[in-house]
């Protein structure tokens, strides 16, 4: 072994210092008046090398020990030269010199291959230096020394989170990151260190997967072998059972749902886990009758909850409790009795957010600002996951694009953002005059720079879709906060207001919201127009005739209501020649299971139900839109973006307006696109409608006109006016606010 006296001498000295000549000198007189010292010939060797002279350095070591045939001498030396590397590599690391780091551990790597702890430090900083690659890692061959490994003790625990960590940050080696993350989870299981840390860097690597680069499929892949660690885990089933959702891989994130019910303990944890089962059921479609008893479940576990009105065990429960109504809405129509038990369960999870958040709040709540004029430019900050290719993007972008700059400054504070998104992102990013995005375990951050902003009005576009926001919002960052888009309202008592419109809320909606209801004098949303592709679908690819009635469902699988999807099967009865295409996200095998029995208890023949994949764009999928002669809308969950895009495309619709925010969006988007054709108020009157479009196909042609001549004059086509309404909006509530201050 090396001794500490070594690094005591002088020419040590030198190399700390950075003089490799002198310290080469050094050495060079040291093994000149004692040739025996092997260790002076490894820092020589390594004097040669730290000076760029890479070829000369092996020489120097090899020459040393060349000089014996003792394979146990060999051993000894190479130990100690080894361990001379292994040391100024570290040392180079923490001096930040990275890239002489690497090339001290590649020689490190030539003199002793099976070095596991040097291989991971030479992953790691490949990675840092952006140069590792397939062909890197098999000319490390680390694999299958790993897998040679007989004592996985000696195998450094830090090494192996910190390896982990980079390499779920790089996917383009996904089978061979895969193979590494099976070997690295046996190891920590076997030492039994590190694995909290490890298991929470599997998990939010796996979340970034999800999140950042969608790669569901992946990232399934990974919280499997996790289970190896940890089976029972909830915090990593809840991911899990996601991941297979969003691949695809329906039944496994069913079981996976219920498992992590059996493993919830707590009523709040349970409420959650509930919440991932009705996910699931609801992404395949086809477990209508399992979906509704969880549904059941879930009021009564939240009813049971919020009449303890208990202090929760965890902040991170509290979080989850957000978004646990989610799906009530593709349920039931009933806002009067659900959104009282929303505006509870919100009042218990802010009282217990002021309890863990309590510092935070202290710190960035909202402050009275130092100027209070009327007239001022406003800051207006917009919060969202969704500021990207996606429903509320697409929608939103209108009002950036239109907003007057002279009045008001525009904040973009983007959640997870994502890197497939084909540049809506960046273009919110470039439309805002200061934008800023932030990972999932930033969420103090986030609040911190809303408040540093000095924001006047924070706009959510999220709501209750997405925890992480309304948990933002609960904080109060701003001293006016207001719900618009993405969701029904929160029912949250720090959100002052709900943007609405006359239409897309009934008049009694206040009785029961806790926010206060902003309605915008015609629409609550107006797009000027989308990008349409060239349509890539023909009737005769899908065996429909030419003079047939095409009828078209283009709705996820949440939004696939048994009942309502009855009377969507009894339209295509009663109109002779037509055809049904159903399109959306869920398990295809599922969904014609269950299209397919609702046809075959109306004795409707399923051929004329036509399944059709995900398109590759969105402006292909408006492209094809055109095949259909008729779009019918869901409910009591409508159609919002799909909406706008039939009626841009100027396609008939039917819609059954319910009471519920939700089941009324296609109602205020017909209405202001100049057109009532097609609004039913009855199950009876959709059908009706169905049927009368499917037959008329004057009243077709007569609906299309009335749409594209909208599209001069009608305000849901109108996104400048639109966003002047917004303004002016903003502006008196502005007003509102510096009255009450006087």
């Amino acid at each position: 072994m090396i001794n500490q006296s070594v690094q005591d001498q002088e020419g040590y000295q030198y190399i700390i210092q950075g003089d490799y000549h002198k310290a080469a000198s050094y050495y060079e007189q040291a093994i000149e008046a004692e040739p025996e010292v092997r260790v002076n010939y490894w820092y020589l060797g390594l004097c040669l090398l730290l000076q760029g002279e890479e070829e000369e350095a092996p020489l120097t070591w090899f020459l040393a020990m060349g000089e014996t045939d003792d394979d146990q001498q060999i051993d000894q030396w190479t130990s100690e030269l080894s361990q001379v590397l292994e040391s100024e590599a570290e040392r180079q690391e923490e001096l930040d010199d990275k890239q002489l780091a690497w090339t001290i551990r590649q020689h490190l790597r030539t003199i002793n291959p099976t070095d596991v702890n040097n291989l991971l430090s030479s992953v790691h900083l490949a990675m840092q230096l952006k140069i590792l690659d397939d062909e890197y890692l098999d000319e490390l061959n680390i694999i299958e020394i790993l897998e040679s490994v007989s004592d996985y003790n000696l195998i450094n625990s830090n090494l192996v989170v910190k390896v982990t960590q980079e390499i779920l940050e790089f996917p383009p080696l996904e089978n061979y990151s895969l193979d590494l993350i099976k070997i690295f989870t046996n190891i920590i299981k076997t030492q039994g260190q590190n694995i909290n840390q490890f298991i929470y860097t599997m998990i939010s690597g796996s979340v970034k997967l999800m999140s950042f680069f969608t790669k569901h499929s992946y990232a399934a892949k990974i919280l499997d072998a996790l289970l190896l660690i940890a089976p029972e885990e909830p915090e990593i089933l809840i991911p899990l059972s996601t991941a297979y959702q969003n691949s695809h891989q329906h039944i496994e994130g069913i079981n996976t749902a219920k498992k992590l019910i059996l493993c919830s303990e707590s009523l709040p944890q349970k409420i959650f886990a509930n919440h991932v089962l009705i996910r699931a059921l609801m992404t395949s479609t086809g477990y209508w009758d399992e979906a509704c008893a969880a549904i059941n479940r879930q009021q009564e576990l939240i009813t049971a909850l919020t009449k303890k009105s208990a202090i929760i065990e965890h902040d991170l429960f509290v979080s989850r409790l957000f978004t646990s109504m989610f799906f009530f809405p593709y349920f039931q129509d009933e806002p009067a009795k659900m959104r009282p038990l929303q505006n509870d369960l919100m009042s218990l999870a802010l009282k217990n957010i002021e309890i863990y958040d309590k510092n935070i709040i202290n710190q960035y709540r909202y402050y009275l600002p130092s100027n209070r004029e009327k007239n001022k430019v406003l800051k207006i900050g917009y919060i969202s996951s969704c500021l990207r290719q996606h429903s509320v993007g697409w929608i939103a972008r209108w009002l950036f694009n239109y907003h007057n700059r002279e009045q008001f400054q525009i904040y973009s504070y983007i959640i997870m953002p994502t890197a497939n998104d084909n540049g809506l992102q960046e273009w919110f990013i470039e439309k805002s005059d200061q934008s800023y995005s932030f990972a999932s375990q930033e969420k103090h951050k986030l609040i911190k720079q809303i408040h540093e902003d000095s924001i006047d009005i924070l706009v959510d576009l999220d709501s209750i879709s997405f925890d992480y926001s309304v948990e933002i919002l609960a904080v109060k960052p701003a001293p006016i906060q207001v719900t618009w888009l993405g969701w029904d309202a929160s029912g949250l008592s720090t959100i002052d207001y709900f943007i609405a419109d006359p239409y897309v809320l009934p008049e009694n909606a206040q009785d029961y919201y806790q926010e206060k209801i902003w309605r915008l004098p015609q629409t609550y949303v107006a797009v000027d127009g989308f990008e349409v592709n060239v349509p890539t679908l023909r009737r005769e690819q899908l065996d429909i005739p030419d003079d047939a009635v095409v009828y078209f469902v283009t709705q996820s699988g949440y939004k696939r209501h048994i009942e309502h999807s009855k009377l969507q099967i009894e339209i295509l009865k009663q109109v002779p020649n037509s055809y049904l295409l159903i399109k959306g996200q869920a398990d295809e095998d599922a969904s014609e299971k269950f299209y397919g029995d609702l046809a075959k208890s109306q004795d409707v023949d399923i051929n004329r139900l036509k399944f059709l994949p995900i398109m590759p764009t969105e402006a292909i999928h408006r492209a094809n839109l055109s095949i259909a002669d008729v779009v019918l809308d869901t409910s009591p969950y409508n159609g919002a973006t799909t909406t706008l895009e039939t009626l841009w495309r100027e396609i008939p619709l039917v819609t059954k307006v319910g009471q519920q925010f939700a089941a009324r969006n296609s109602y205020t988007m017909m209405i202001n696109a100049g057109i009532t054709e097609g609004i039913a108020w009855s199950d009876e009157e959709y059908v009706e409608w169905g049927v009368r479009l499917g037959k008329d196909e004057n009243l077709r042609q007569q609906i299309s006109g009335k749409l594209r001549q909208g599209k001069k004059n009608a305000p849901l086509w109108n996104g400048e006016q639109f966003t002047r309404e917004m303004e002016k909006a903003y502006q008196q509530m502005w007003e509102i606010y510096v009255d009450k201050l006087h």
